[in-house]
């Protein structure tokens, strides 16, 4: 099991607060058999994102955990009085760690979770004046510092042993190697339009007239951010065609095709005003393209 938590605190001491801002998150996680840091990293906050990134690290190098005992924060947990009563009210967070097979802990107070609580505090005396000795100023150098110097340090000089020496974190195979580009995005779910457009984030996107998959009006799809940036649509575990469009449609268009295929539609013509028609009049208004896998 491993102990888990973010510590917002002036790790720097206000040095090149240029870069800076006053207080920097520590996102770290500590071996709950033998107490030691297994990793800690820097980030700009406790957000899914920075989370994810952490694990995502974490998982392939380490393998999966068993379990991740945490607090109860908004990235962690849905804190909604509703969520007593429909325990199908997940965090990204939790989703993901659900479809690895990995338990989500969520402790009821800071002593609960004493580990990892001790250690934070440990940190903002001990770090903090071993950056200042190594005159460590940025998140970058600071990460480096941790990783390859610190912990290391830190770990032989404080660990404990175990009772069982069995490491029980279970070693990605393959598919989830594969997979965990998106397990580890932040999704959520949107409907196609009667046009086979889909909005998100006041964007929109046009499906393609072929798709790997059926896609009728009305379908639920859902959007994938990745960590790396790309943006993904997903359906039934596959990936659609589309393209961004570079302007809102002015009026959603009642499209008489019944679905998209994986054939070209036949004996059919897009309405003239439609984007799959005018998507390449204009070479200076180009779309962004995204092809299904």
């Amino acid at each position: 099991m491993q102990q888990f938590d973010g510590s917002y605190h002036n790790w720097f001491e206000g040095r090149n607060v240029k870069e800076l801002d006053k207080e920097q998150c520590l996102l770290l996680s500590v071996d709950d058999a033998k107490g030691t840091i297994t990793q800690a990293e820097f980030a700009k906050n406790e957000g899914v994102e920075a989370v994810f990134r952490f694990w995502d690290g974490y998982f392939k190098e380490k393998g999966l955990p068993i379990s991740i005992y945490l607090d109860k924060f908004s990235t962690y947990k849905v804190n909604h009085k509703n969520a007593v009563d429909n325990e199908k009210l997940m965090t990204q967070f939790e989703r993901a760690m659900n479809q690895l097979n990995v338990r989500v802990i969520h402790a009821n107070s800071p002593q609960a979770k004493g580990r990892v609580e001790k250690m934070n505090g440990t940190l903002q005396r001990r770090l903090v004046k071993e950056m200042r000795l190594a005159n460590i100023n940025t998140i970058t150098g600071a990460n480096n510092y941790l990783r390859e110097i610190f912990i290391p340090k830190f770990n032989n000089q404080f660990g404990v042993v175990a009772k069982k020496k069995t490491n029980l974190h279970r070693k990605l195979d393959e598919k989830q190697t594969s997979e965990l580009k998106r397990i580890l995005s932040i999704q959520s779910e949107r409907s196609v339009k009667n046009d086979y457009t889909i909005r998100f984030k006041n964007n929109y996107y046009q499906l393609r007239e072929m798709q790997p998959i059926t896609v009728c009006k009305r379908d639920k799809v859902i959007i994938e951010e990745h960590l790396n940036g790309d943006l993904k649509i997903a359906m039934r575990d596959k990936y659609l065609n589309y393209f961004k469009l570079s302007d809102r449609p002015k009026k959603e268009i009642e499209i008489k095709l019944i679905a998209l295929t994986k054939t070209k539609p036949v004996n059919w013509v897009p309405p003239f005003n439609h984007p799959w028609r005018k998507q390449f009049l204009n070479n200076k208004k180009q779309p962004v393209e995204t092809t299904g896998k």
